[in-house]
């Protein structure tokens, strides 16, 4: 199950130099691609607000 990032996202970056198959993009809130995404939590162990977590 892919990771989601939640409306908390403050948009800092730490995550995306995080992922190692580029799944995260960029904007006002980050988003993550289900299909690229591989579930590993390299990107919710870095996040400082805590707003990545595994998708439902």
């Amino acid at each position: 199950m892919a990771y989601v990032i939640s409306d908390e996202c403050i948009a800092c970056g730490t995550c995306i130099d995080e992922c190692p198959v580029e799944a995260i993009s960029e904007g006002e809130i980050y988003k993550i691609d289900p299909e690229l995404c591989t579930d590993c939590g390299s990107c919710a162990e870095v996040c400082p607000v805590e707003a990545i977590a595994p998708g439902e």
